[in-house]
C-alpha cells in the first residue's frame, strides 16, 4: 500500500471541499431550519421511558435473592452448561 497515494487523494479531496464552501459562504443561514421526522418523535419518547425504567427489575430479582438467601436456589449443573452453550453459541 502506497502512503503517498493516499495522501495526494486526501490533498485532492481538501482542496474541493474549500472551493465547495468558498462557493457556498453567501447563502443566508437565518433560512435553515430544523424538523424531526414523526419516526424521530418516536424513537425519542422511546428512548426517554427506556432511560426512566430502573436497570434491575426487583420483581424478579427479589425471588432468587429470596431463594439464594435460605439456600434453597439450586441449579444443576446439566441446565447450567445447557445454557452456558446456549450462549456461546448465540455469541457464534
Amino acid at each position: 500500500m502506497r502512503i503517498e497515494a493516499y495522501t495526494q487523494v486526501q490533498q485532492l479531496y481538501k482542496s474541493s471541499q474549500i472551493k465547495k464552501t468558498r462557493e457556498t459562504g453567501n447563502v443566508n443561514r437565518a433560512a435553515d431550519q430544523f424538523q424531526l421526522s414523526s419516526m424521530g418523535k418516536d424513537m425519542q419518547t422511546a428512548k426517554a421511558a427506556v432511560a426512566a425504567a430502573p436497570d434491575v427489575r426487583e420483581n424478579l430479582v427479589s425471588e432468587i435473592k429470596a431463594k439464594v438467601e435460605n439456600g434453597t436456589y439450586n441449579v444443576t449443573p446439566d441446565s447450567f452448561a445447557a445454557k452456558l452453550l446456549s450462549k456461546y453459541e448465540e455469541l457464534s
